[in-house]
């Protein structure tokens, strides 16, 4: 399709025409279809990321998403947590809000809740080490998602700094990411607002491990 303009006219948003931003528009759509590219090579980023675990920031998003997976969990629990710390390279203070920001648009509310709070609920492990209120988990007694993110900073991220863990690679993933990035962004069908869907399957974990 042939566009009247290559590019705006205007150097103040409130002087754009309708054309110009029905030209932007489109092109922002198809720069949008590349999310899930992106954020994969960012994934791949995360190997160059903090230093000092026995595995790297990558190899721990890998090991958290290959035990959800193993776990049974569903595609948006897979993801979340294939991603819950996308943020850590340009967000080192609020990496799980980032991280959440990012997926909120495409994943369960209660997937995107989990990442945005599972920093607070780290600290339950490690707190106590670093001058910090163990138990700051205790504000969102009252949210209906408070025992997923403990299970899921239980069994899925704490856990996950073992070298010697068989994790499934970037390329078992990617197909998952770029489904669930090409949702409709916000749908109420996917952010199914105050749903929980179980962090465990036992049949669907039966049948993956087969």
């Amino acid at each position: 399709m042939e566009h009247a303009v290559e590019r705006v006219n205007f150097r103040q948003m409130k002087d754009g025409t309708k054309e110009e931003y029905d030209f932007l528009t489109e092109h922002e759509t198809e720069y949008a279809a590349g999310t899930a590219d992106r954020l994969l090579k960012a994934l791949v980023e995360l190997d160059e990321s903090l230093s000092g675990y026995q595995v790297t920031r990558l190899g721990h998003s890998l090991q958290s998403a290959t035990r959800a997976w193993r776990d049974g969990a569903d595609i948006d629990w897979v993801v979340s947590t294939l991603l819950h710390d996308i943020g850590d390279i340009y967000a080192p203070y609020n990496h799980d809000e980032y991280a959440a920001t990012v997926i909120r648009p495409f994943v369960r509310e209660q997937c995107a809740w989990t990442v945005e709070k599972h920093g607070d609920f780290q600290m339950i492990y490690y707190g106590e080490h670093v001058g910090t209120d163990p138990h700051k988990r205790d504000a969102f007694r009252d949210s209906p998602y408070f025992d997923d993110c403990a299970t899921f900073c239980e069994r899925w991220d704490q856990s996950s700094f073992d070298p010697d863990y068989d994790m499934l690679p970037v390329s078992f993933f990617a197909p998952m990411v770029r489904e669930v990035f090409a949702r409709t962004p916000y749908d109420a069908a996917v952010i199914q607002s105050g749903v929980r869907a179980p962090l465990q399957d036992a049949d669907v974990s039966a049948e993956r491990a087969d």
